[in-house]
């Protein structure tokens, strides 16, 4: 998965270059669509592969201000400054 994610991630990048160079050529309507297909495929399709691959196999309940949650953190922050102290 993570090679796919750099590969995709390159070829945007390919892409985005791609398109200013032509931009700066003098043709800007090819240039435009290589730098809009390029910023097309980052956000609906890069992103949300990047993200499935981050999430998963996470609890999510690690992640929210549960109750016990804020317990611990509250623990974890007197514990830090009684060894300041």
């Amino acid at each position: 998965m993570k090679y796919i994610i750099r590969i995709l991630f390159i070829a945007i990048l390919t892409l985005i270059c791609v398109g200013y160079y032509f931009k700066n050529s003098g043709d800007h309507t090819t240039g435009d669509k290589f730098v809009g297909i390029g910023i097309l495929t980052a956000s609906f399709i890069l992103m949300p592969i990047f993200i499935y691959h981050r999430w998963k196999n996470k609890k999510v309940k690690d992640y929210m201000l549960t109750d016990e949650n804020l317990r611990k953190m509250r623990e974890f922050q007197e514990k830090k400054e009684n060894k300041k102290g």
